[in-house]
């Protein structure tokens, strides 16, 4: 879509270029700011222009950077977790054309239930790199950085620079993934995902959820029956959605036990 509001566009070369001026918008993939009409936004700067680099291996953790595309995320060496990392991708009804495109930070920091990266990083318990106007940084972990139905933890200023996934400790050997929609197709209605380390299980629940909720697979039925920020919208009812995750939770603890 064209944003006919638009008439400046600049490329960020350091931080001093991420304070907007009034109507800027920071543009990363673009995959949803280009998808639906954008009249408060008069101008764009553009965050891929400042050469972070996709993914790279750092002590203990693999750290991704924010403007990382989803394909080429793909390529990360993810080891165990490989293949619960394309599943993520391919849950949110992206095309590989979206792929090719949307990035890591854009699916984080635009905070939807079912956001794709959120599933996978809250699975991974990644941890979200935040610059601050001040020239700092903070870091939060992912199931804290989505607080809500479009709303994250990033506070006025800030922008979301780099993933950081652990590497370190004991690392998960398994992992399971179960998805429903109301469609063949559609858009996940309840996502639920799990990782074995050891002796420890976790349970990762999205999409029926407002924000990302991790429960202990040990005690499940205790976790699930707290978990208030059920989600209602055409994508499925808050009851239904609460009955069919508890459903797939059990699979996915069955599944990381056995």
């Amino acid at each position: 879509m064209d944003l006919a509001t638009v008439t400046s566009l600049r490329p960020a070369r350091g931080r001093d270029d991420l304070a907007l001026a009034p109507g800027e918008a920071l543009l990363a993939g673009g995959t949803w700011l280009f998808s639906e009409p954008q009249p408060a936004v008069t101008g764009l700067v553009d965050l891929t222009a400042l050469g972070w680099p996709d993914w790279e291996e750092l002590p203990g953790v693999l750290r991704l950077g924010a403007t990382c595309t989803i394909e080429r995320a793909l390529a990360a060496p993810w080891g165990p977790a490989t293949e619960l990392v394309r599943q993520c991708a391919d849950a949110f009804l992206m095309s590989w054309k979206v792929q090719h495109v949307a990035t890591i930070g854009g699916n984080l920091c635009l905070a939807l239930p079912a956001g794709a990266m959120i599933s996978l990083m809250a699975t991974l318990g990644a941890v979200a790199v935040i610059w601050t106007p001040d020239g700092g940084a903070r870091r939060v972990p992912v199931v804290d950085f989505v607080i809500g139905a479009g709303r994250s933890a990033l506070e006025a200023g800030e922008v979301l620079r780099a993933v950081d996934v652990p590497l370190g400790g004991e690392q998960a050997t398994d992992y399971a993934f179960r998805k429903v929609a109301l469609t063949p197709l559609g858009r996940s209605s309840a996502l639920v995902t799990g990782r074995r380390a050891g002796a420890t299980v976790t349970i990762t629940v999205t999409a029926s959820t407002a924000r990302p909720v991790v429960l202990d697979g040990h005690d499940l039925d205790a976790g699930l029956a707290a978990i208030d920020c059920w989600y209602d919208d055409p994508h499925g009812a808050a009851d239904w959605r609460a009955h069919v995750t508890g459903v797939l939770a059990r699979e996915v603890r069955e599944e990381l036990l056995a």
